[in-house]
């Protein structure tokens, strides 16, 4: 265990950021496989920027690399693109 003030505190900071960056990450999953199961294009083009920012974000704070929320980025766009 901890003996200093501060490691205490810091353990504590550290399981608050890890909830709030696996509750992030988890809304970005499920929002991506809404984008992914969605069959209209139009729909999904409306849904497109919105994911795109989420997953910038958590780029942006190191939740995720950032070369994996550009192939995602990429994968997602080239799926709405195909379809119908």
């Amino acid at each position: 265990m901890a003996n200093h003030k501060s490691a205490l505190k810091r353990i504590r900071r550290n399981e608050v950021v890890r909830l709030r960056n696996r509750y992030q990450h988890k809304t970005v999953r499920t929002a991506i496989k809404k984008l992914r199961a969605e069959e209209n294009k139009d729909e999904a083009e409306k849904q497109l920027p919105s994911v795109f920012g989420m997953i910038d974000k958590l780029a942006k704070k190191h939740i995720i690399h950032h070369n994996k929320a550009a192939n995602l980025k990429s994968k997602l766009a080239k799926q709405v693109a195909e379809l119908a």
